[in-house]
This record gives structure tokens, C-alpha cells and sequence, in this order.
């Protein structure tokens, strides 16, 4: 294969990049950032998915077989200005334009989010939408985009869920240090049931559906992760992981409190590692269809625990000196 990855420098990207290159295959990363990892800058080739021109000249030089779409802005910050989002649904739009005029194109997975559905609404089909925020809506516009490209060669959507590993700072910087430090609490002992995805399941569930045969993958949406769970087994595994000792846990009323403490905080650019977006994230339930993924693909290979194992790894062995200031347009995750 020929892959080419648009948002290979993000934190998906950097995972996926690593597993084609271990396979062997050739691959080029599109970003309008340097790669994550040093390591993968010959990949790497500076592009803006916006820019037409430069699209149509790196398809006709590369000559790709498969295309991975994972560019996007995926933060939730923007809640007045769809617009601020346009380079999810109209980037698309360019990159299926080039995918459309390049002849060796095979395959193609576009990245869509599970924010497509607000939690708790289980989608009755494809087509059945709930967003909840701008870029889940740019996310919808996304799905609606691709499908409307009438595309001659596979086309595949993914949806991926809350997704951790190696390469993640939102994690490195917001969960890890302040856990390290003993300083990080769970709200209450309430069984909270989350959809989370190891990275390492997730870049083989995208490396399964480039490689599955065209008439199983065809015009399929799948969601990419792990089965729900316990959000108490993901947090209670990293903090023995990272501390040895059990989470502390105190009432959610007091949580609560901070969180909204820190939404004044993040309003006048100081960071805070609990706001009310994420007291949400951890007291509500946010469960997404994965049975129809696992049998289509198989079961992903690695258990939550090889995940942290790996995870605590890469935080240890200088994930630190990963100093990277991106542009709104980044990799998933």
C-alpha cells in the first residue's frame, strides 16, 4: 500500500503512521504540523488540506492507494461560529475532491466523531444524528460530505470514541502530572460507563479496514475504540500504574464546585485540570454501538492494562521534551 495520512502529526496519526511503517508500507504524512515524533519528519510533508492546489500536486506526485482522513480540528471550545469549524466539513470536501481526480486511489477511511450523537441517544442507523456541539455538527456535515462525493473507490467512516495512549498530551499534561503529583481525585464511587479507545486498538481497527476486503468495508460507519466500561477500571488501572496507591475519591458536590472554579480560570487563559466540561465527562454515562465494529473487524488485540503499561511508558521515558504548539487544524485525539 501507498497510504496517505492527512493529520499524521496528531496523536492518532502519529500511532498510525508508526503501525504502517512497521508493516512496511510506504506512507506519506499531509500536516500543516511537524510530526509529533522526530522520528517520522522523512514522512512528513508540511500542507494545508484547505489548499486545493497543493492537495492536487502531492496526490499526483504521491500516487496514493489508500488515504486515511484524519485532519480536523477536534476540540469543543467554539460554541457561536460553525465557521471556526470549516476546515472539518470543507477540508473534507477538498481532500474527496483530490481523492475523486487521482486514479490510484483504492480505499479511503474518513474520520468522523461520537459526537455525531449526544450521550445517551443511540443512533437507529447511519443517518441518524444528534450533535451536541459545533464540531459534532461539523462532524455530521463531515459523513454527509463524503457521502454525497459519490466516490468510485471504498470508502469507509470512522467515528472514534474518548480516545488514550501513547502521544496524547491532553493526557500527558491534564490527567498524568497532576496524578503523579497525588493530587488527582474522582468524583464519588458511582459506576460511570464511558466508551474509551486504547490508541494501539484503534490504529488497528483502521489498519484492518484498509486491508478487509472492498465489498465488507464499503460505505460502512463504524465506531472506533474499546467496548464501555467502568470509567472507575480505566482510572483506578493508571493511577496504580503511575502512583502504586488507589484513587483518592471525594464527593461529587465538592468536584463540582471546582470544576466550575475552573471554568473562570480557563475564561482568563489560566489552566486548571478540572472544568465542567470534563466533571461531565466523568460523572455521566456516554456509551457508543461497538458490537457492529467487533464483528466486522474481530477483537482488538490489547487489554486496558497493556494500554497503561504502555502509556506510563512513553510518559516516563520523555514524553516531557515533547514540546508542541499546534494550529487549530491537528490529528484526532
Amino acid at each position: 500500500m501507498r497510504v496517505l495520512v492527512t493529520g499524521g502529526s496528531g496523536f492518532i496519526g502519529t500511532n498510525l503512521v508508526k503501525l504502517l511503517l512497521d508493516a512496511g508500507e510506504e506512507v506519506l504524512n499531509v500536516d500543516w504540523n511537524p510530526p509529533l515524533d522526530p522520528g517520522q519528519r522523512p514522512t512528513w510533508r508540511e500542507l494545508d488540506i484547505m489548499d486545493e492546489k497543493a492537495l492536487a500536486e502531492v496526490f499526483a506526485a504521491f500516487r496514493p492507494t489508500h488515504i486515511v482522513h484524519l485532519a480536523a480540528r477536534t476540540d469543543t471550545d467554539e460554541q457561536q461560529d460553525l465557521n471556526a469549524y470549516v476546515q472539518n466539513h470543507e477540508g473534507t470536501r477538498r481532500v474527496l475532491n483530490a481523492v475523486k481526480a487521482c486514479p490510484t486511489v483504492e480505499r479511503i477511511i474518513v474520520t468522523s466523531t461520537q459526537f455525531v450523537c449526544e450521550a445517551g441517544h443511540q443512533p437507529k442507523d447511519d443517518l441518524d444524528f444528534k450533535p451536541f456541539t459545533l464540531y459534532g455538527e461539523s462532524k455530521r456535515l463531515t459523513e454527509m460530505v463524503t457521502r454525497e462525493a459519490r466516490l468510485s473507490c471504498t470508502w469507509t467512516i470512522i467515528r472514534p470514541t474518548t480516545i488514550w495512549g501513547p502521544w496524547s498530551l491532553r493526557y500527558r499534561d491534564v490527567m498524568f502530572k497532576v496524578m503523579r503529583k497525588g493530587l488527582y481525585f474522582h468524583p464519588s464511587r458511582r459506576k460511570v460507563i464511558r466508551s474509551y479507545g486504547y490508541v494501539g486498538n484503534v490504529v488497528w481497527q483502521i489498519d484492518r479496514i484498509l486491508r478487509l476486503p472492498a465489498d465488507r468495508m464499503n460505505g460502512r460507519v463504524f465506531y472506533v475504540g474499546d467496548p464501555p466500561f467502568d470509567l472507575r477500571t480505566w482510572v483506578e488501572a493508571v493511577s496504580k500504574a503511575l502512583t502504586g496507591r488507589p484513587v483518592r475519591y471525594i464527593p461529587t458536590w465538592a468536584v463540582r464546585t471546582l470544576a466550575v472554579a475552573g471554568d473562570v480560570l480557563k475564561a482568563v487563559g489560566l489552566p486548571f485540570p478540572i472544568t465542567s466540561g470534563r466533571f461531565r465527562s466523568m460523572t455521566s454515562d456516554y456509551i457508543t454501538p461497538m458490537d457492529r465494529t467487533i464483528e466486522a473487524l474481530g477483537p482488538a488485540p490489547f487489554s486496558v492494562e497493556d494500554g497503561v503499561k504502555a502509556m506510563v511508558a512513553w510518559y516516563d521515558d520523555g514524553s516531557e521534551r515533547i514540546a508542541h504548539p499546534v494550529r487549530n487544524v491537528v490529528g484526532h485525539g
